[in-house]
């Protein structure tokens, strides 16, 4: 809301002098069309569905998408056409590769170790940057796991019923998924995680100093145990 109110001031005192153009960033449907638009100028096919989950995935970064498209029409090749495995295969599991080691650290509660991963993340590829991309993945796999404990999966035969097509896991994570959701005791924990990251994306929306620190922060919270308060009637009252 700041920023908002800044571009208007600016807007309002500049606009008069000179021309303003307003960087935005895209939306999302407009993302997927561009997307469509752009694999059907390279004579290639691609679901609306693959499409979706291709903006989704990367968080509507458009360079990125235009990187990974281009990777997912090399990957076509002769088929001429990109499907949603496609993308889950191409896209998704190569960055969940990591993000699994980072989501089993996680539920581990090593949070030294989460911390390495998380910097291994951040030193590769587009790292701060992709940030937000990063979060989403974050989210996606704990909202698989919520699912996976609240239906009670314990093999990889399951996950597939439990999970449907478009939020389904890479086949070479299922069983690492099933085993880190499992070292949950409630939904309420699961439900808390997904809490913090909401609050961490809020955050990296804003525009803060270090995107680092707040992922940092975000890792730390995610792996130590929840706090538990007393009971209200337990607890001494504070001096005014």
């Amino acid at each position: 809301m700041q920023d908002k109110e800044r571009f208007e001031r600016i807007r309002e005192t500049l606009g008069e002098f000179c021309g303003i153009v307003e960087l935005a960033r895209v939306e999302e449907g407009d993302a997927v069309r561009w997307t469509l638009e752009s694999a059907a100028a390279q004579e290639v096919k691609i679901d609306s569905d693959a499409a979706r989950e291709l903006v989704d995935a990367l968080g509507g970064d458009m360079t990125m998408i235009s990187s990974e498209l281009e990777k997912l029409v090399l990957y076509a090749g002769d088929r001429k056409k990109i499907t949603l495995g496609d993308v889950e295969t191409m896209v998704l599991a190569a960055k969940q590769r990591s993000l699994y080691e980072l989501t089993d650290a996680i539920s581990g509660k090593d949070r030294s170790r989460a911390l390495n991963i998380l910097d291994a993340i951040l030193t590769s590829g587009d790292g701060e940057e992709a940030a937000i991309g990063h979060l989403y993945m974050l989210a996606r796999t704990f909202r698989q796991m919520l699912v996976i404990l609240e239906k009670n999966v314990r093999d990889s035969r399951a996950i597939w019923q439990a999970l449907w097509q478009g939020f389904r896991v890479p086949p070479f994570a299922a069983d690492d998924v099933i085993r880190q959701a499992r070292r949950y005791r409630s939904r309420r924990e699961l439900t808390r995680a997904l809490r913090l990251i909401a609050r961490a994306d809020l955050a990296l929306r804003s525009n803060p100093p270090s995107k680092r620190l707040v992922l940092e922060n975000l890792i730390l919270n995610l792996a130590s145990e929840p706090k538990v308060l007393p009971p209200a009637w337990q607890q001494e009252e504070l001096p005014v």
